[in-house]
């Protein structure tokens, strides 16, 4: 056997980055080496995604140029654009609903005792104020400053920041339905070029996904010596109190991703969900162990076009706005977060309470940005809008960066199967490559 032509697929890759990180975890929590992880481990997860999220930019702007003006025609953008948007807020709807009515049937957040309660709001009230802050600059700007806030005055500069993916897209989409329209003998040269662009790109994540083992290592390593500190046995402890919320959370997502992804695959973009599934599984795994659909993006635009045979012109628009617009596990997070919160204070929430947070919830969700962390700061505006103490993130911060990763595959899950259900209506799936 020549074991030179052996190839290891990337999501064993990954699954081996995480497996030995979450063991080299717990080593280094019970033996005193969790400095050294932070140190000399942490920082080479940290590079990995800094690449991941360097890249992100650059192959939006690239992918959606190219399948912008590939499409030639307004009225197929718009059409594209009104289904992947649509579904979108469909979907969002969907899983802040089972959300809420998961943590209203399971009441994860009655009968945590007094003590604990105390402890966490101890623990964790630096970060609560923090973000508590940030919501309320937030809440303090002027009623429209957010739509204005989507049409950046200098591209440059909007283009230095992540989390800035949204206008970003919105100014490539004008770049793209101006290609359109101007005639296709001038700008052929700007096609062929964004399209070498392109290409070099997704070499350049091909190259960047070599590390992701390490990369992936060096990740969880310091989540499980973060979310342990100095004290494994506490930190135990209050995970464990906090334990009926972070299954109540995970169950709902599972029953997200079954109840209206699997049918959506199923049903509307016709192809065999479990097949989808596997075919995933590098991009779930990227996204569990970064937390970021951002720094996910352009592995899932490469993944969604060469192993699943989408068409490039569908998954570079809905790809990119999906990353931007869609984020499912994180909405249903802040509706599940905010009643357990309400819960615990002995706070009765509602008919009308609870669908202002369905509402409210999903108007945050399209204005978080795709970095960990980032649906915290939503949250706080979502507890103020029913009237519950925005301190009491503090119960939820032990166990949320975990959460977060979990939240994260589901948002990169979803985000495929619109654009695979929107590419079958366009006729734009090569049913070979995905059954290959």
């Amino acid at each position: 056997m020549n074991l030179k032509k052996i190839k290891i697929p990337l999501h064993w890759q990954i699954l081996g980055g995480m497996i030995a990180g979450l063991i080299w975890g717990i080593i280094a929590v019970n033996s005193g080496y969790g400095q050294f992880t932070s140190d000399y481990l942490k920082p080479f997860g940290t590079i990995f995604v800094n690449l991941l999220k360097m890249i992100a930019i650059p192959m939006i702007i690239t992918s959606l140029i190219v399948g912008i003006s590939s499409l030639s025609d307004i009225k197929k953008l718009s059409r594209i654009g009104g289904k992947s948007i649509g579904i979108f807020l469909l979907t969002t709807v969907m899983a802040i609903s089972i959300g809420v009515a998961m943590v209203n049937i399971f009441k994860p957040g009655e009968g945590i005792p007094e003590e604990t309660k105390q402890q966490l709001m101890a623990a964790y009230a630096d970060k609560a104020g923090s973000s508590t802050e940030k919501a309320a600059d937030f809440k303090e700007r002027p009623p429209l400053q957010t739509l204005i806030d989507l049409f950046p005055e200098n591209l440059i500069s909007a283009a230095t920041d992540n989390k800035n993916m949204l206008q970003i897209v919105l100014v490539v989409i004008l770049a793209g339905i101006a290609l359109i329209l101007v005639p296709a003998d001038k700008t052929e040269p700007v096609k062929k070029l964004f399209e070498g662009l392109n290409e070099i790109i997704l070499k350049m994540v091909d190259i960047i996904m070599y590390m992701a083992p390490i990369g992936v290592f060096g990740l969880m390593s310091a989540v499980i010596t973060e979310v342990a500190g100095d004290d494994p046995a506490k930190a135990i402890s209050i995970l464990s109190a906090l334990g009926r919320y972070g299954l109540v959370l995970i169950v709902a997502l599972i029953l997200h991703m079954l109840l209206v992804y699997i049918p959506i695959v199923k049903f509307v973009a016709k192809l065999n969900p479990i097949t989808f599934l596997k075919k995933m599984r590098p991009v779930q795994l990227l996204a569990f162990s970064t937390s970021s659909s951002n720094a996910t993006l352009p592995l899932n635009i490469e993944n969604s076009t060469e192993r699943m045979g989408l068409s490039k012109d569908v998954a570079g628009f809905t790809l990119p706005l999906g990353a931007t617009v869609n984020m499912d596990g994180t909405s249903m997070y802040q509706a599940v977060a905010a009643v357990f919160i309400a819960q615990v204070f002995n706070m009765d929430l509602t008919f009308s309470d609870q669908l202002i947070i369905i509402v409210t919830a999903t108007l945050a969700s399209i204005g978080s940005a795709g970095v960990p962390g980032a649906g915290m700061i939503m949250l706080v505006i979502v507890l103020n809008a029913v009237h519950v103490p925005a301190e009491g993130i503090a119960l939820i911060l032990g166990p949320d960066r975990i959460l977060d990763m979990c939240r994260t595959v589901v948002n990169v899950t979803g985000d495929a199967a619109v654009t695979a259900a929107v590419a079958r209506g366009e006729y734009a799936i090569d049913e070979e490559v995905f059954n290959g």
